[in-house]
């Protein structure tokens, strides 16, 4: 009977901390302050440095949670994504999110080298788990501000924040290869990006295409066509992970199939997904929040705001600027792009898998991503909305904002 009670506890426990954070929204959204940090904080009060008391320091868990609430948010941004905004902005997006994560992460290896007592190898992952901007951060915060960016600069955040984590994810995960077992080599890495990428987007474009199909000639009762799509999308990403895909880029490209084709029930499945990409978050976030702690988080504080702050001064302008030159953006573009690197829980899921795999100094990496992710919701997130408005990307609205 005490296993049950510790079931119905957990479940108890579980249930209070979603509702907290459901209900924090409203007080965020009052005063303005980024949901996603509120979220991280209720988890870090819960957890057992706070006055929650709880215990918590499951990684596999907390891996699993974010894979599949990160699959759902890459998906519900494909399904958003309208092939005729994201048409002419493909190619400078796609180079934002390839060579744009490379570079940032180049350009910040020497402070984490420096600022943490890193070598080289070890740096380099830092900057690789910091480099990609988080697709739930930026689809969350500029809905919430009631922004209504530019066409151009609106698609090509949205299309860069959605296809840069499965580069973000290779680059890390062939970091974590290279220290653990100490072997690699340039061609091999291009190989396995290579096959990661290509067989992504096959798998991605021919499971989206067989979802509409299924959608359009089953008839399913009513309300079950967005569940059956939701885990669709989670069939095709764990295909893709199975298959070593890359499921990410996968899930998201059946997103945009599935989005750009008319199917039944379409506006029942994009409000489905919504809720569930919101419930995704918060369990994602406090998850994450609880694995967090205070005391570890102060003892590389210090070292970690010096990375963050020549990420987002630094490695991310330079890197925008040198991946936009060959493109048609001005200069206000550009630094509105260049500002909006919003980091999220894409970059402390990529530091739970150094935790996962047990390496060395895996704390460390999940702290230093941890305090870059605070410093860059407070800073970027607080400040989008009067960034876009001063550079003059913002267009006027005609309806009020959420």
């Amino acid at each position: 009977m005490a296993s049950l009670d510790q079931v119905s506890i957990a479940i108890f426990l579980g249930a209070i901390l979603v509702m907290a954070g459901i209900l924090s929204s409203l007080l965020a959204l009052r005063f303005g302050a980024p949901l996603l940090l509120v979220f991280l904080l209720i988890g870090m009060l819960a957890g057992d440095a706070g006055p929650g008391q709880l215990s918590f320091d499951d990684v596999r868990t907390t891996y699993l949670v974010g894979s599949v609430a990160l699959a759902l948010i890459l998906f519900d941004g494909g399904l958003r994504t309208k092939f005729q905004s994201i048409r002419t902005v493909l190619a400078p997006s796609m180079v934002l999110a390839t060579i744009g994560v490379l570079l940032t992460a180049l350009i910040s290896a020497p402070a984490a080298k420096y600022a943490l007592d890193l070598n080289w190898t070890e740096a380099l992952l830092v900057g690789a788990v910091v480099a990609s901007t988080d697709a739930a951060a930026v689809f969350l915060l500029v809905h919430t501000q009631g922004l209504r960016l530019r066409p151009r600069v609106g698609a090509t955040l949205e299309v860069e924040s959605g296809t840069n984590d499965p580069f973000a994810i290779f680059l890390t995960l062939m970091l974590v290869e290279f220290i653990s077992r100490g072997e690699s080599s340039p061609a091999h890495v291009v190989m396995e990006l290579a096959r990661e990428g290509l067989l992504g987007a096959i798998l991605g474009v021919i499971g989206g295409r067989l979802v509409v199909v299924a959608l359009n000639r089953m008839a399913l009762p009513q309300g079950l066509h967005a569940p059956f799509v939701a885990t669709a999308a989670l069939v095709i990403f764990g295909v893709a992970q199975i298959s070593h895909a890359s499921g990410f880029l996968a899930v998201y490209l059946a997103g945009i199939i599935i989005g750009n084709r008319p199917t039944r029930a379409h506006n029942s499945v994009v409000t489905f997904l919504d809720a569930a990409t919101w419930l995704a978050q918060i369990v994602m976030f406090v998850l994450l929040g609880l694995l967090a702690s205070p005391q570890r988080l102060l003892d590389s504080v210090g070292p970690a705001m010096i990375v963050a702050l020549v990420l987002m001064l630094a490695a991310r302008p330079l890197a925008v600027l040198l991946c936009l030159a060959p493109f048609r953006f001005n200069w206000r573009e550009k630094v509105f792009i260049a500002w909006t690197g919003l980091r999220g829980a894409v970059a402390i899921f990529l530091a739970s898998i150094p935790m996962l795999v047990g390496l060395s100094k895996a704390y460390l990496y999940f702290d230093v991503a941890f305090v870059v992710v605070v410093i860059s919701l407070l800073l970027q997130g607080w400040t989008l909305a009067p960034a876009a408005r001063w550079l003059h990307v913002a267009l006027p609205r005609a309806d009020r904002g959420p």
